[in-house]
């Protein structure tokens, strides 16, 4: 079952960097997602870097805390919607779709993190 969700997990992940082609700042996006792609795929055979899954983690971190203040302007605008359309009509569509999808790289990230962890003992 675990193999299964690790499959599942990284065609997901580069499902998400193949839609990313037409973004203005795509390229960075294709690089983190595939790179997520990457770990979840080499720990579908228990391969995991410690080292590499701490280093994106804080990567993304990093990235993620630059984008709070955008996040929580979103959420006192009241949290209007931000899938209305695909192309992003306002700064704070794109910022808060970027902070989430940093959350969903991050939940991935502290799943294999954990994995190793649990490896070790």
């Amino acid at each position: 079952m675990q193999k299964t969700i690790h499959i599942i997990v990284t065609i997901l992940f580069l499902l998400f960097a193949a839609v990313q082609y037409n973004d203005p700042d795509g390229w960075k996006w294709i690089l983190i997602y595939l790179f997520v792609a990457g770990i979840v795929g080499f720990g579908t055979v228990g391969r995991r870097d410690k080292t590499v899954i701490l280093a994106a983690i804080g990567i993304s971190g990093i990235w993620m805390l630059t984008l709070i203040p955008d996040f929580i302007h979103w959420i006192r605008m009241g949290m209007p919607t931000i899938v209305g359309h695909m192309k992003a009509e306002a700064p704070h569509i794109e910022l808060t779709r970027e902070f989430l999808g940093l959350v969903i790289i991050l939940a991935a990230l502290w799943w294999q993190y954990r994995l190793v962890k649990k490896a070790e003992v």
